[in-house]
């Protein structure tokens, strides 16, 4: 929606200033409206439905399989020595508590990354430029980016020089595309067309 209004007329509706961006009231008042500018994580698993995913794979299957063959086998040949199969199943299912021991140490670690280095952004608030963390922007805030920057949340972008984004990630072309910020799209236009 906002590629297709003026640059003037998107700084009007988010009633936000070009040079001085929001109070900090402001900012505060909108972070309790649209919250934190951050994806919504996935909910987590508990832990026994990890187990039971661990169990989601071809050659566990035929472990499984092969234990209760040769409970059957054991039966009918009237022997009755299922350690073989006793075996197996242990296996199988010490293979799936380390699964899942392993897994919850892998998503501690990255959740323990994420935490160490949150994404920054440049953003102008009360006429001072600042950094804050990414998930504090709010709709109208100013951002000011730089070569090699990542582009912190849906932007209209106001003024450019040279201003060339990387896009691979959205359409997979690895060439960056010229961005300018007196551009207009149509309405209902793909990701990458300006006319």
């Amino acid at each position: 929606m906002w590629e297709t209004l003026r640059k003037e007329e998107v700084l009007k509706k988010l009633e936000t200033d070009r040079r001085n961006g929001l109070t900090n009231e402001e900012v505060k008042k909108r972070q309790q409206k649209y919250g934190k500018n951050k994806l919504k994580d996935k909910p987590k698993e508990s832990i026994f439905i990890k187990f039971i995913k661990q169990f989601n794979d071809f050659m566990i299957i035929i472990l499984m399989i092969a234990s209760i063959v040769s409970a059957v086998v054991s039966n009918i040949q009237g022997e009755n020595d299922y350690i073989d199969s006793i075996i197996i199943i242990a296996i199988v299912v010490l293979n799936a508590i380390m699964g899942v021991v392993q897994e919850a140490k892998a998503e501690k670690s990255i959740e323990a990354l994420q935490e160490m280095a949150p994404p920054k952004a440049k953003v102008t608030r009360n006429g001072v430029t600042n950094e804050v963390n990414s998930e504090e922007l709010v709709p109208g805030d100013i951002i000011m980016l730089e070569a090699g920057n990542y582009v912190p949340a849906d932007s209209r972008i106001i003024e450019s020089f040279n201003l060339k984004i990387e896009e691979s990630s959205l359409t997979g072309e690895t060439e960056p595309v010229l961005k300018e910020a007196d551009k207009i799209c149509k309405t209902n236009i793909a990701i990458r067309g300006y006319e």
